[in-house]
């Protein structure tokens, strides 16, 4: 099993989803089923694109870092 970090790309930003799954096309397929639990309209995506995988340990994370805008 796998720890997941998507980059959802929509025209109105990015959404950061993080998935556990036990392969990419599993884990692929999980980021719309979260996107669907969250939002009642589902934001059209232009790209889904996987950023980090990592093995399920005790001690894992992700990172999730904005920059500050200027």
């Amino acid at each position: 099993m796998s720890l997941y970090r998507f980059e959802v790309t929509t025209k109105d930003g990015i959404i950061h989803v993080i998935i556990a799954a036990k392969d990419d096309e599993q884990a692929f397929r999980l980021v719309e089923v979260e996107l669907e639990k969250h939002f009642l309209k589902i934001p059209e995506f232009i790209d889904i694109s996987l950023h980090e995988k990592k093995p399920i340990r005790r001690g894992g994370g992700f990172v999730v870092y904005y920059e500050p805008t200027r």
